[in-house]
């Protein structure tokens, strides 16, 4: 089993909903145990797009399933709420539902479909927020920071 965590974000529709469902879905995952999940915060949308504030969140999931099945599980999770696929997407734009997986244990992986860690993580306090309530001591394995203090330094940045 590795450890991976996801970030969750939505702002459109029923977003408490979508993140619910996301949480439901996750630990329902084969081979996959959700061992723990943040609170939802609020936060303003980043971009270019006009759009309503994001609920986010971050879970943490044992898992024996390797990165690209996992990311295409998360897909389909974000698919039944309704987001749609990705060469019809806004760039930064609004979204039903969005996962991201963030840390997938120690592996470094780039990929036409996926790149892990997660290469703007440690930019991005609503990632970081709530992923330190529920991995503080959890290792970026590029920048070989704890992510607690990695949303200390972005703290002391702004």
């Amino acid at each position: 089993m590795t450890r991976v965590y996801i970030g969750m974000g939505s702002n459109v529709g029923d977003r408490a909903g979508h993140l619910a469902y996301a949480r439901d879905a996750l630990a329902a995952l084969p081979g996959t145990a959700l061992a723990a999940m943040s609170r939802v915060i609020q936060t303003p949308p980043l971009g270019p797009v006009e759009q309503g504030d994001y609920l986010n969140a971050a879970a943490a999931l044992d898992t024996e399933l390797e990165p690209a099945a996992l990311l295409d599980h998360l897909r389909r999770i974000e698919r039944v709420r309704g987001r749609p696929p990705e060469e019809q997407r806004v760039k930064w734009g609004p979204r039903t539902l969005d996962l991201d997986i963030l840390l997938y244990g120690d592996r470094v992986l780039t990929t036409q479909r996926l790149t892990v860690p997660h290469p703007h993580m440690h930019e991005r306090r609503f990632v970081l927020e709530p992923l330190a309530e529920i991995g503080a001591t959890a290792v970026h394995p590029v920048l070989h920071k704890e992510v607690g203090t990695l949303l200390k330094e972005l703290e002391e940045k702004s």
